[in-house]
């Protein structure tokens, strides 16, 4: 399955996810508009990709894909309630990352940032770690010649949807319901 952009490769991976969301009640159909959180892509990018080739290429692929979602939502909740304060720090993602440390960062968002209850973080955990499987799966029927351009290219549109669903998540768990304009 060879595709001629990464908007195609993305829209694959964004219809897919945001069916599922929308399966589970995590999010609204109209997916949030969020320019603030969007323009940080690239550098929240370029911080994560040592540590998510880390894990893609280790034993715990699927592992790179969830964390990135649990970024997107601590970043949304940091938008929510203090993004004047936030929005000053220069490397988000080493920010979340070295609160505590790689591997407990899913456990440190959601108990710190997002602020769940055991319940609510088990429901999270859940919802993350199925996207996760999905998108990874999803990568590997694509049969990408692995280290190609094609691939690499391919690995950053699935993390760049997992992001942005990870923001639609935290936002439509926040209350921000996204309606079409009358």
């Amino acid at each position: 399955m060879s595709m001629t952009n990464n908007e195609d490769k993305e829209q694959l991976f964004r219809d897919d996810l945001h069916q599922f969301l929308l399966s589970v009640d995590m999010i609204d159909e109209r997916l949030p508009e969020a320019p603030d959180l969007e323009e940080l892509w690239q550098p929240i990018a370029q911080s994560y990709m040592p540590d998510a080739i880390r894990e893609f290429n280790g034993e715990y692929p699927r592992v790179a894909f969830g964390w990135i979602m649990y970024v997107g939502m601590a970043l949304a909740k940091y938008w929510d309630v203090e993004w004047s304060t936030y929005s000053k720090v220069t490397d988000l993602y080493a920010y979340l990352r070295d609160r505590i440390d790689f591997d407990h960062m899913d456990d440190y968002i959601c108990e710190k940032v997002l602020c769940l209850d055991a319940k609510e973080h088990e429901v999270v955990n859940n919802v993350v770690g199925e996207c996760a499987a999905r998108t990874y799966t999803k990568l590997c029927r694509m049969r990408l010649e692995a280290g190609s351009k094609e691939a690499f290219h391919t690995f950053v549109a699935a993390l760049h949807q997992m992001y942005l669903m990870g923001i639609a998540v935290e936002l439509h768990s926040l209350g921000y319901h996204m309606t079409k304009v009358q």
